[in-house]
């Protein structure tokens, strides 16, 4: 049985350009994070991976940072009365114990297989998970472009809210009445993820709006009240077991405060499926990126025999189309404020010369 404190919490040595890297990677995360609601892990968890960083210490040390990050764009995203305070609460009960139960699934991996298997792990629930959630909400969005922009709520949604099994709960900003309990496999699911692998945004903002019914609007301003729950009791759980390196937490939260306050301004400018398209179009890339580096673990783990300079290759490719995703999904960001804020501005200018 593999020691977990002595051979998986290997902290990387950091240079200028890393620090710089993990702050532009914080920054563009929470962009991301006050943008579409997501804690940005599936960002920042593959970028510190990209590093060196262990998958775990990148899984606790982002979860770290986490909390007081979506701290910041609920509050931020409240006072623009996006967020559906009952609705968060509610998912967020559920989500706690999905937490725990990740977190003890991460440490049997990380005692059976070590390092190796843990990365191999986080790696592959990233490629299998980014690919159907991030093609389906791309796809999505691309129907919803296509009609006009307008979003509607989905048949299972409507199907569900009908269903009267109590205790049914009325969530006044999300406008809808539901179950009790077909929230809490939304929760469930994304605390689960958010401890195994970093990432529950995906997963739960998807959830409220597919299965629950709320907005993307408002599943996306909700989700960061969880994200501030969850991840302040997987904090505490992950640094009793010493897997947290504070620095990167520190730097990476550095560039997320910074990044989330824009990030939720952003959302007061576009269109509802425009969250939706950003969402879709980041997580297929870095989908893309984790799937290069798989093949590296399964060398470590001689369950493959894959030539060394085809797999540094490989390696060096994913670490390019995980700058390549944070680029295009700032860009994306950036511009789509940019050109709403546009029109907005040239209508009070010509009130303003009237």
């Amino acid at each position: 049985m593999h020691d977990i404190a002595a051979e998986s919490l290997k902290f990387i040595d950091l240079n200028l350009a890393s620090i710089l890297f993990l702050f532009v990677i914080g920054f563009i995360g929470g962009l991301v994070s006050g943008f579409i609601g997501s804690g940005g892990a599936f960002v920042l968890t593959p970028g510190m991976m990209s590093l060196g960083v262990p998958g775990t210490v990148a899984v606790a040390s982002n979860m770290c940072h986490k909390f007081p990050k979506a701290m910041v764009g609920a509050f931020k995203r409240f006072k623009y009365g996006q967020v559906d305070l009952k609705l968060g609460v509610v998912t967020a009960a559920s989500a706690v114990v999905g937490v725990q139960v990740g977190i003890q699934i991460q440490h049997y991996i990380l005692e059976k297989w070590g390092e190796a298997g843990s990365n191999l792990y986080v790696s592959l629930a990233f490629v299998v998970i980014l690919v159907l959630v991030g093609g389906y909400v791309f796809f999505d969005a691309w129907k919803i472009a296509k009609t006009g922009g307008v979003e509607r709520v989905t048949k299972l949604a409507l199907k569900l809210q009908s269903i009267n099994l109590p205790p049914m709960i009325h969530f006044k900003k999300a406008n809808l009445t539901i179950s009790l309990w077909f929230t809490i496999p939304v929760g469930f699911a994304a605390g689960m993820l958010a401890a195994t692998i970093a990432v529950g945004g995906f997963v739960g903002v998807p959830g409220m709006i597919y299965v629950i019914g709320a907005s993307s609007i408002i599943a996306s301003a909700t989700e960061l009240v969880i994200a501030f729950i969850m991840g302040l009791g997987g904090s505490i759980n992950w640094a009793m077991h010493g897997m947290i390196d504070i620095r990167l937490t520190l730097l990476i939260l550095a560039g997320s405060l910074f990044g989330v306050q824009l990030g939720a301004i952003g959302t007061t400018y576009v269109k509802d499926h425009m969250i939706k398209i950003v969402m879709g179009t980041i997580m297929l890339l870095v989908a893309v990126s984790r799937g290069l580096a798989i093949p590296k673990y399964l060398n470590q783990l001689g369950l493959a025999s894959i030539n060394t300079g085809a797999v540094g290759l490989m390696t060096k490719i994913s670490f390019g189309i995980m700058c390549f995703a944070l680029v295009v999904g700032a860009a994306i960001i950036l511009g789509s404020m940019w050109k709403a804020r546009s029109p907005r501005f040239a209508v009070e200018e010509s009130y303003g010369k009237v």
